[in-house]
């Protein structure tokens, strides 16, 4: 195979290029089109940790057709609480209501990242951290709302750990970066056998 040329995010998430980038890592973003409501609806029967990697595999693999000699990430992640699903909030209104639901109660945040190369995937790892949220009010779903801003549309639980969502829970049990987004820990691990990291 060809010397692998570059490091490509299959993916628009701010904080998981965030996360790449304050690790020293040079890299292209180049967002994958997948429709994950299609592939959502069509895999309806598949466990939660199965089928957030047959998103993030749908990612690497279509922008791997693009680049393929190049190593290509592709991430996922799907917040299970007792067996219902969350997608990311559409609206302040949905986040409300995700928040409510989550209110007090713990709750799985299923990743999957997977890296493929010439189309094939070289690289994969899941986990789940568990998170529990500790119990809270109306008021201050209101005032937290009000002040995350926009921000709270882009999780799928209505938080950001790395700021003001640090306020919503009791116990953390799982990695920090994967939490974000990225696991990243291993991530890196892989990519030193790939001579890609300096460090």
């Amino acid at each position: 195979m060809s010397a692998v040329r570059r490091l490509v995010l299959a993916s628009g998430s701010m904080v998981r290029a965030r996360l790449l980038r304050d690790a020293g890592l040079d890299f292209d973003v180049v967002p994958s089109s997948v429709d994950e409501d299609d592939i959502k609806r069509t895999q309806q029967g598949l466990d939660t940790e199965s089928l957030a990697l047959v998103l993030a595999r749908a990612k690497a693999r279509e922008i791997s057709q693009i680049r393929p000699k190049d190593l290509v990430i592709g991430a996922d992640q799907i917040l299970d609480c007792e067996g219902a699903r969350f997608d990311k909030p559409k609206d302040k209104t949905e986040a409300a209501s995700h928040l409510r639901r989550l209110n007090g109660r713990p709750h799985r945040l299923v990743t999957a990242c997977t890296i493929y190369c010439g189309c094939s995937e070289v690289w994969k790892h899941e986990s789940a951290p568990r998170l529990t949220m500790r119990s809270y009010d109306e008021s201050f779903i209101e005032t937290y709302l009000t002040r995350a801003g926009d921000g709270v549309l882009t999780s799928v639980g209505a938080y950001q750990l790395e700021g003001l969502g640090a306020h919503l829970f009791d116990t953390i049990e799982g990695d920090y970066f994967t939490i974000l987004g990225l696991p990243l820990l291993s991530l890196l691990a892989f990519l030193r056998t790939r001579g890609l990291l300096v460090l």
